[in-house]
């Protein structure tokens, strides 16, 4: 196949982005493909060899016969970019339009959780009716958070109330739409979902951030986290974390792949955190690492997910709007 790799975007994720696509074209090429960067530039510019490309419909993006998105956060990763692949008829690795911008809205998944009773952290979203005092219910601490943005960025753990306010202005500065969380007290574990309508997932992993908890610098810095496979927890509560991660994936839409992330608890309790529908996609990712621990080789995970982005299109086409 030829693929059309988009990398770079204009969120605050672009550096990111843009190591994510250079393994996916390594691991693309690896597999016998033939792999086109396409950059999108922070102010939106579509680049190919440096050269501007037109979005024309029909044309298939550069002669491609899939896309590969690999951008991360808003304007890649909520449902915006999704669109413009389905105006241009193209298939393209990873969710749709509506399970993309689900994900990506840390609120609207959670509500979307909590109407199926799926256990998760308690949260309240900032300016809804008696948000304060149910702040106050929560506990300390608390993590409040833009609810659409990714990479850990614009998130402020505070240990006190008094510093709800400011932590709410950070945050306010990502998103207009913010969110507080609960603080959970057990393991960080990340389960990987590979597939369509009949997903698979790998083994669970913990993470062991080398910091107070997994921020930006503990992601993607070097030395900044250890990932234990197979995570060291119960097979009981293992094969809970995979059964949620399945259900949370489908009961969302996603479809291609998708990392679910998860808490642990003492009392042997699993609770969803968040479902990240374009996780960081490096060959140490922990995405990559967990199927790897599988057997899924990194140019193999990229073959299959081209495959699966065509029988997602194939099928998608088959029904009349």
């Amino acid at each position: 196949m030829r693929v059309a790799v988009l990398t770079g975007g204009r969120s605050s994720e672009h550096e990111v982005s843009l190591a994510s696509g250079a393994s996916v074209i390594k691991g693309l090429e690896e597999a016998g493909h033939e792999a086109v960067e396409v950059r999108i530039a922070r102010d939106g510019a579509w680049l190919s060899g440096g050269e501007a490309i037109a979005l024309v419909p029909g044309s298939g993006l550069l002669g491609a016969d899939v896309a590969f998105p690999v951008l991360h956060g808003a304007f890649g990763e909520d449902g915006s970019l999704q669109g413009l692949l389905e105006l241009l008829d193209l298939p393209y690795v990873g969710s749709d339009v509506l399970s993309s911008a689900t994900c990506m809205d840390k609120l609207t998944l959670k509500r979307l959780l909590a109407g199926q009773g799926i256990p998760q952290v308690d949260f309240v979203a900032v300016g809804e009716d008696g948000w304060r005092k149910r702040c106050a219910e929560l506990g300390t601490p608390l993590w409040v958070k833009p609810s659409r943005m990714g990479s850990s960025v614009g998130i402020s753990r505070i240990e006190d109330l008094t510093a709800l306010d400011a932590a709410v202005e950070t945050a306010l500065r990502h998103d207009p739409r913010v969110i507080v969380e609960a603080s959970a007290h057990g393991r960080e574990i990340e389960c990987s979902v590979l597939g369509n309508e009949d997903p698979e997932t790998s083994q669970p992993g913990e993470i062991l951030a080398h910091a107070q908890w997994y921020d930006y610098e503990a992601k993607y810095g070097e030395g900044g986290m250890d990932l234990a496979v197979p995570a060291p927890i119960s097979e009981i509560e293992t094969a809970r974390v995979r059964e949620l991660a399945a259900a949370v994936f489908t009961l969302a839409g996603c479809s291609g792949l998708a990392r679910c992330d998860f808490f642990v608890e003492p009392d042997g309790s699993v609770l969803v955190n968040e479902l990240n529908t374009m996780p960081g996609f490096t060959e140490t990712s922990v995405y990559a690492k967990l199927l790897e621990a599988g057997g899924l080789s990194y140019p193999a995970l990229c073959d299959r997910l081209v495959d699966l982005a065509i029988e997602r299109h194939q099928r998608a086409r088959s029904y009349a709007f």
